[in-house]
């Protein structure tokens, strides 16, 4: 019997042990399915306050309760540590690191590349490595593998690796991940076999599909998908403003057709850690081919722009009142990328109150998940709701729809209200007050 065959074996009996490097958004949530379906994992992670946390118990993710960590630690089933030359105690290693774009919109593959080589110098004969971040296709089997290979070990006969992307969507009370289908593409069958074989207790659902390559395409084409048809909306919501219309009205109506639409809605721009990032990645990849994604760019345009478009609607709304934005108190509601979460990463809130301080606005904010942000060296901490706080701005800009603030207390309190997210729907009384987005 090989090795992967014994391996096999040893997920079917839960004794595989299961590695998972980057305990973030993805990683945590992962560790903790693996736990309660009995297998002993290990979390691989550089911060070591994550590590400290974990060992005591404590979660620093909001969609992971504490209660699961305890529960995890409880039984033996979950550890923390900074000492990766523990990976070649695993069976099975889960590589769930970020995948973000450097300044110049290039992919930074300095997080993939770490966690492989890593990797590579504990590698050895039955064991499994997925790759579950976010990146271009070919990854897994133009860079990934030939790394690994480099121990002198053979993938699909040594050890297996395949690509299974992740699908996190923090804050979402209906899918989470259990009842999220896993897509899952190896380097051979066998690598396939085994990557669905160590999801499959975890996952209702898991897809396989013919290859490393055709996984991560999937991916990018989940998100491409909403990044373009956001910038559908949002180009909408732009014509609407030209032509004296309400976005959200026309957008609810055309929603009633029961086939051929589904509903979109605009926003101040894109954030979190995939829509932002993966059609630039595909794009990116498709000019080293010599091939144009006019759709990605044009989205990517519209939808970079809107942040833009928000300063300008918020300078012309001070206009009305005779108000310039130099010194004017602008106090904006939600900086995280989406409601209920505590992540900005790439939140079009940070681009927004950038513009409006670079205008000379006095620029403060209120969010009940982020206590405060850091701009060109200096501190903005969230303040407090209060009747004073809202009462003294001169417009209050809402960018993330936070389900926990009583927008009925803002209309009623605040001079001015600019809403970006249509979270004033439904206001009952204040209407002269807000302008939409």
């Amino acid at each position: 019997m090989s090795r992967l065959q014994d391996l096999g074996h040893k997920i079917d009996d839960r004794e595989a042990r299961i590695g998972i490097i980057g305990l973030g958004y993805v990683g945590l949530p992962l560790a903790i399915e693996f736990a309660k379906e009995g297998f002993r994992v290990t979390g691989f992670d550089l911060d070591s306050e994550k590590v400290r946390l974990l060992t005591e118990s404590r979660s620093y993710i909001e969609d992971v309760p504490a209660s699961d960590v305890a529960d995890a630690r409880a039984k033996q089933r979950l550890e923390a540590t900074t000492d990766f030359g523990r990976l070649s105690q695993m069976d099975v290693i889960n590589v769930c690191v970020p995948t973000p774009l450097t300044k110049t919109k290039d992919p930074d593959m300095s997080f993939i590349a770490r966690a492989v080589e890593e990797i590579r110098k504990r590698l050895r004969g039955g064991q499994l490595v997925i790759l579950g971040s976010t990146t271009y296709p070919g990854t897994t089997h133009d860079l990934f593998v030939p790394i690994l290979e480099q121990s002198g070990l053979e993938c699909g006969k040594d050890f297996a690796v395949a690509f299974a992307p992740e699908r996190i969507d923090p804050a979402n009370k209906s899918f989470k991940v259990r009842n999220v289908p896993k897509v899952v593409g190896g380097e051979s069958a066998l690598c396939t076999e085994l990557a669905v074989k160590a999801y499959q207790p975890i996952f209702e659902t898991v897809v396989p599909v013919s290859s490393s390559q055709a996984a991560e395409l999937v991916k990018l084409l989940e998100n491409t998908f909403r990044a373009i048809n956001i910038g559908l909306a949002n180009e909408v919501a732009l014509m609407c403003h030209r032509l004296g219309l309400d976005v959200w009205e026309v957008i609810e109506a055309a929603a009633t057709k029961p086939y051929g639409f589904m509903k979109f809605l605009p926003g101040p721009g894109l954030g979190g850690h995939c829509i932002p990032v993966d059609p630039t990645y595909l794009s990116w990849k498709m000019k080293s081919l010599n091939f144009s994604a006019r759709f990605i760019e044009l989205a990517t345009e519209i939808n970079g722009h809107m942040p833009d478009h928000v300063a300008e609607r918020v300078g012309d709304l001070l206009n009305e009142e005779r108000l310039p934005v130099n010194g004017s108190r602008i106090l904006v509601l939600g900086v995280a990328y989406k409601p209920d979460v505590s992540d900005m990463r790439e939140s079009p809130a940070l681009d927004v109150i950038k513009l409006l301080r670079t205008k000379g606005g006095n620029v403060s904010f209120h969010d009940p998940h982020v206590a405060e942000l850091e701009f060109d060296g200096s501190t903005l901490k969230s303040v407090d709701l209060t009747d004073d706080a809202l009462g003294a701005a001169d417009i209050v800009v809402i960018v993330t729809d936070h389900s926990s603030v009583d927008y009925d207390r803002v209309v009623r309190l605040s001079q001015r209200v600019f809403d970006t997210r249509n979270a004033t729907k439904g206001v009952s009384g204040g209407r002269e007050k807000i302008r939409k987005l």
